[in-house]
Order: structure tokens, then sequence, then C-alpha cells
């Protein structure tokens, strides 16, 4: 099987194709033959060297996948021939920048009927991470005041309809060039951060959902209501920044996604519910990892980018 895998750290040049032999699932995992494979910005960091998460190269990239189980040795949950998507092992490597992966069964589910392998494949990491963020840490419910930043993004545009099936009423921080995109995902408002200072045009906010970091996560202190809690997923280890919200008086968490089957569940119910849907900005196929990867280190994305195989 063909896996894309780096010899060295550095920019999307180093991503090169390789054979290797297929993995040998452990019982309780599945083999799937991999038919799409989500981008996320942390694999171009980790491409780069910027933090060892998963040690020195050679190391295979990825964790978003969506395919067709080929093997199911010693587990009852899937049977050959299953559609299946899911995010294994993170932060253990995964290897799925693959054709073929090895991966538990727990942390995959069956693939909505209403989603493409593209689509599906796009899910996981930040779907994930909206849920863990918003269900699990804010606890949001109905009537709930919810800030999204970075709205228009992989994440934040997941976060925003979640949110909005938990009855929140939703504001998202983004560039003006995604306001249209961003309402499409029924955002309630939207402030462009270019124009205007989003401490100056909220308050009272319940939950914030931080994608962006940097001086948005302390300034966002700003707009809570007393008791309010922020859940960030760039800062979620600046033990500074978390002393000064409680010394406030508010709640600081960071998220740190982490395979999850209930919550891949409840995003399965919401697709299926057609309460949530995932954009990709652009597939590439297979051997362009490379212009993939590219693009990812531009930033400034619209929902995701995806791999087919």
């Amino acid at each position: 099987m063909r896996v894309i895998t780096q010899q060295t750290l550095g920019g999307p040049e180093v991503l090169t194709i390789v054979d290797v032999p297929e993995p040998q699932p452990l019982p309780s995992e599945v083999l799937v033959r991999v038919k799409a494979i989500g981008l996320n910005p942390l694999e171009a960091r980790l491409r780069a060297g910027e933090f060892p998460l998963i040690g020195q190269p050679p190391f295979i990239l990825g964790w978003d996948i969506s395919g067709v189980v080929e093997d199911a040795p010693g587990t009852w949950r899937f049977r050959p021939g299953d559609e299946v998507f899911g995010m294994p092992l993170f932060p253990r490597a995964a290897s799925a920048y693959a054709e073929v992966v090895s991966a538990p069964a727990l942390h995959l589910a069956r693939k909505p009927a209403s989603l493409s392998h593209v689509e599906a494949s796009a899910l996981p990491v930040v779907g994930l991470t909206a849920w863990q963020g918003l269900v699990d840490l804010g606890g949001v419910t109905e009537g709930d005041r919810v800030l999204v930043h970075g709205g228009g993004g992989g994440v934040g545009h997941v976060a925003i309809q979640i949110a909005k099936a938990l009855g929140a009423h939703v504001i998202a921080t983004a560039g003006g060039s995604k306001r249209k995109f961003i309402e499409g995902f029924g955002a309630d408002e939207v402030i462009d951060y270019t124009a205007v200072d989003f401490t100056e045009a909220v308050r009272d906010i319940d939950v914030v959902l931080d994608t962006i970091g940097g001086d948005t996560v302390e300034r966002s202190l700003e707009v809570l209501r007393p008791g309010g809690h922020l859940v960030t997923a760039v800062a979620e280890e600046d033990s500074e920044l978390a002393a000064k919200y409680e010394a406030a008086g508010m709640r600081f968490s960071g998220i740190a996604v982490d395979p999850d089957p209930v919550a891949l569940r409840g995003l399965v119910e919401l697709v299926e519910q057609g309460r949530l849907r995932v954009h990709v900005q652009e597939t590439f196929p297979f051997e362009r990892v490379a212009d993939a990867h590219r693009l990812l280190d531009g930033g400034h994305l619209q929902g995701k980018l995806v791999l087919t195989v």
C-alpha cells in the first residue's frame, strides 16, 4: 500500500509517497480501506517541527479518515464492507495519510449515508473539538449566548451549528469576506474583526469558544458575563491566563481533543437530523499532498481540505 511519509522536518516538499506493507489489525481493531483523509492545520505544524507531538521523523501524519472496513478480527462492532469514519488514536500517531489504516473499532462510527466519504473525513477532528468544547466542557444549554472565535474555520463553522442545535444564540468573529459563509451555518451575529473590536460589540457572553489564540484569548475576558466560561483549543496550557480568569471569577478550560465514541455518535445524530454539515473548501488527490499542505500553511481557510485516495 502507499503512504505519505517524511524523513525530515520542513516544508510541504518533505512529504513523499512510498510503498509499505499493510498494517495488521490487533483484536478490537479494524482494517479500513481509506477513501478520503481530512487535513488539519496541526499536521502542517507537525510536518514543520513546531512541536514534537508524535516524535521525530520518519513518521506518517494524519487522523481524520473515512473508508470501508476490510477486516474486523475479534470485534463485533463492524463487519467487512461497513462504511466508517473517525479520528483514531489521537494524540498518538494514527498514520492516516495512507491507503489502509488499522484503527481501534471504538474510535470509529458508521458513516452517515447522507455524507460522502470526502465530507465524512472532514468532520472528526473539528467536530469532536467543537462538541467537547461546547457540550462536555462548556455545558451550553438553550438560551446561552455563545461567542465563537474563528467562525469560518474548520472547528468554527461546525461549532456554530452545534451551538445552534443546543439552542444557543451564536455570535461569530471572522473576516468580513466570510460573513455570508458563516451566516449560512446559522450564526445569529457576525463580527468582522478587521473592522470592529469584538470587545466593544458584545457583552454578557456565557461561553466563548476560541480557535484563534493570541491576545484574543485574554481579551475575551472582557465580554464574558460573571461566572462565564472560556474554552480554548489553542492556549490550553497557559496557566497564567487560566489564573487570571479564575481571579476574575470566570472559568477557563483548555481542550485537547481525544477520540470519543459518544461524541462521535452525537455528531452522526446531528448530521442525520440535517442540523450539521461540514464544508470542504477543496479536495486534492493523494499524489498532490504537498499542494494541499501549501494551502494549509497559508491559513485563512473556509472549512476543511481533504485528500482523496
